[in-house]
């Protein structure tokens, strides 16, 4: 049955002006469990499974992953697909709406997961184990809002990774967004009918986006940090990644401001006296 949009499933910004609001704490009062419920609505999962076909799959196990920790697992959609194709997945989120959500898609698969409510900035003091892979997707990473929030949370997945580990991120273009406005293809991430997800508000410190749902009319908002790309990449080498390489929409050849997102594999692996930067 379908959860009804009311009053009291409405996100709380604690004020008039919620464009004010660039905290990395507010992403646990904006995954309100009415939002949890229509989030799988946004993904599409039939079409994003068909978008970004076997991509995460096939770059886990060309360097040898099979040990996998999901930092944002959201509703399951990746750790699910990771357990069908032979990965063994720890699934973490900062939201337990989320994960109680993951926690339900998994058993309609016949799979239980191993579920950690995290914190990335504390995530080695909650997941005690060392893992091939770490995936951080969904753009969630944009949830941090302060550089040193950023960092700590790139050093406790780095500490969580053996010492060959990779850690695959995703975020939106943002670069696109800033510079020259937004558009999107919905074609790779968000595939979900009947839904919109575009940004009400962009400056250098926030990109407020609003998702409207068609089939009740509901309304939701995610006030994030708008990361650039090579920013981003700047920070995975400075807290020790060493070969980073960033794809665009999955295609490792693009023109950068034709992507809706990036995709940034980061290798953990000691290299030295080679050109390790790539794209």
């Amino acid at each position: 049955m379908k959860t009804e949009y009311n009053q009291q499933q409405k996100q709380d910004y604690g004020g008039a002006n919620p464009i004010e609001v660039r905290d990395t704490e507010t992403y646990q009062k904006e995954y309100i469990q009415g939002f949890v419920d229509k989030w799988d609505d946004l993904i599409g999962w039939d079409s994003r499974a068909q978008s970004e076909h076997t991509f995460f799959i096939d770059a886990l196990k060309e360097r040898g992953a099979k040990k996998v920790l999901d930092v944002a697992t959201g509703t399951g959609f990746h750790s699910i697909r990771l357990i069908q194709h032979g990965f063994e997945v720890t699934s973490a989120d900062g939201s337990p709406h989320m994960l109680a959500k993951a926690f339900e898609n998994a058993r309609r698969y016949d799979i239980v997961l191993r579920t950690v409510n995290a914190d990335w900035r504390w995530l080695n003091r909650d997941v005690h184990d060392e893992y091939d892979a770490i995936i951080c997707l969904g753009n969630s990473f944009t949830h941090l809002f302060s550089e040193r929030d950023r960092r700590k949370a790139l050093a406790e997945f780095y500490a969580a990774l053996r010492h060959n580990g990779v850690l695959i991120l995703d975020q939106r273009n943002y670069d696109a967004i800033l510079d020259r406005g937004f558009s999107s293809k919905h074609t790779y991430y968000y595939c979900g009918e009947n839904v919109k997800a575009e940004p009400e508000y962009v400056d250098d410190g926030l990109a407020r986006f609003r998702y409207e749902f068609a089939d009740d009319n509901s309304v939701y908002h995610l006030n994030m940090f708008p990361l650039r790309k090579d920013y981003t990449r700047r920070l995975m080498y400075e807290v020790g990644f060493q070969r980073i390489k960033t794809f665009g929409d999955f295609q490792e050849t693009y023109h950068q401001e034709e992507q809706d997102f990036f995709i940034h594999i980061a290798e953990k692996m000691y290299i030295e006296d080679e050109d390790e930067d790539e794209q």
